[in-house]
């Protein structure tokens, strides 16, 4: 066997060894990312449903200036209730999600044939009180229409007449393509998961190694340092895979078992491979950066310091993507993190993608690993290495 492939089985015999290590690098992400994802899926398809569709409290201001609106809106599942002696504090304590407020001059505006005025009291920054607000907006529109159009035909002008134009919309979007748009959060898991999949054993077959000083005897051996690196990157590689196909596999699972959230996703088995082939570089980059990074600490607390920064890197293209989206281009497939996303989000929203944008995504991938890879050899060489302190 050669010298490689014997760091490489000493490192995973070591790791098969410590059980509480192991079950972190291997159970923990399959078995969190997806209950968390299919827990935000639940969570937000029940919230929706339920706002949709049970009956709407809907306190009123000055609702006698106004019987015959009232008396429609009760029809339409809103149940009418007293209005709070202060609206504002009301909606300001989140005490209630919207309030109609109808002018004192509804009544002389309305046998006027002019708009009567009416006020929908919320708060924009209350994600929770939007469904209720555009129930309420909907149903004020509708009556509004149905009005005019009366008014319109009493004094014997069509009702078409006001409408100059007939806009209609067809809408392109898949059910593949709006899970993509609700689950936006699915590639920063995903990439995540590849990314420190390995992380545990590269940090204590390096800096934990280096702390316990049993790394400047593996160094004086006949094998290379290039060597010992290379085999110690393989099996931290080879943990991130395992773990990652079997993170894979519970999305799999998850999506199969739970058909009643709604949720349409393609997990076919050629559809969860072309996931693994995106993730493979981002494993590897991450196992390479992490020896990188641990090398150069001098024990595994150290080592542990900069794994709060690491978390953030795949974390800025979701958040950059949800607060500025931009078109696809071929050189995002060459910027790390951002690449793996647009990958992800092509395949769950079941877009195709050209041989072109895959070769350059797999070129970019594995030459920033193979890049990565040179400088952790390069640190391994240095004679610092082995000192402890």
């Amino acid at each position: 066997m050669s010298p490689l492939f014997t760091v490489m089985v000493k490192e995973l015999t070591d790791l098969f060894r410590d059980r509480r290590t192991l079950m972190v690098s291997l159970l923990m992400g399959p078995l969190l990312a997806p209950a968390l994802i299919l827990g935000i899926g639940y969570l937000a398809s029940n919230r929706i449903s339920t706002q949709l569709e049970k009956p709407l409290e809907l306190p009123v201001v000055g609702a006698q200036n106004a019987p015959n609106l009232v008396a429609w809106l009760e029809g339409q599942n809103i149940v009418i209730k007293p209005a709070p002696a202060d609206p504002d504090a009301a909606i300001r304590s989140q005490a209630e999600d919207v309030i109609l407020r109808i002018d004192g001059k509804f009544g002389e505006q309305w046998r006027g044939s002019l708009p009567a005025s009416v006020e929908i009291i919320h708060d924009t920054s209350r994600q929770d009180a939007d469904i209720p607000v555009r129930r309420v907006e909907a149903l004020l529109e509708t009556y509004g229409q149905g009005i005019g159009a009366l008014r319109l035909i009493a004094r014997g002008v069509s009702p078409t007449t006001a409408q100059p134009l007939r806009v209609s919309h067809r809408d392109m979007a898949t059910p593949e393509s709006r899970v993509g748009q609700a689950l936006a959060f699915l590639p920063y898991m995903l990439i995540l998961s590849g990314f420190l999949g390995g992380a545990a054993l590269v940090i204590d077959v390096t800096a934990g190694e280096r702390e316990r000083q049993s790394l400047e005897p593996l160094l004086a051996t006949p094998a290379s340092r290039a060597t010992i690196m290379s085999g110690k990157i393989l099996a931290a590689t080879a943990i991130g895979l395992l773990s990652l196909v079997l993170t894979l596999i519970m999305f799999k699972l998850s999506f199969l078992l739970s058909p009643g959230l709604g949720i349409k996703l393609d997990v076919s088995l050629w559809a969860i491979v072309r996931i693994l082939v995106v993730l493979v570089p981002i494993v590897l980059v991450g196992t390479c950066l992490l020896t990188l990074i641990a090398a150069g600490a001098k024990s595994v607390k150290e080592a542990q310091s900069y794994m709060s920064l690491l978390i953030l890197l795949p974390m800025l293209p979701t958040i950059i993507l949800m607060v500025n989206p931009v078109k696809n281009q071929l050189w995002m497939l060459a910027t790390p993190f951002l690449a793996q996303n647009q990958m992800i989000l092509k395949l769950v929203r079941g877009e195709l993608i050209s041989p072109m944008e895959w070769g350059v995504y797999l070129a970019a991938g594995f030459g920033l690993g193979l890049v990565l890879w040179l400088l952790a050899a390069r640190r391994y060489h240095d004679e610092r290495l082995a000192i402890s302190a």
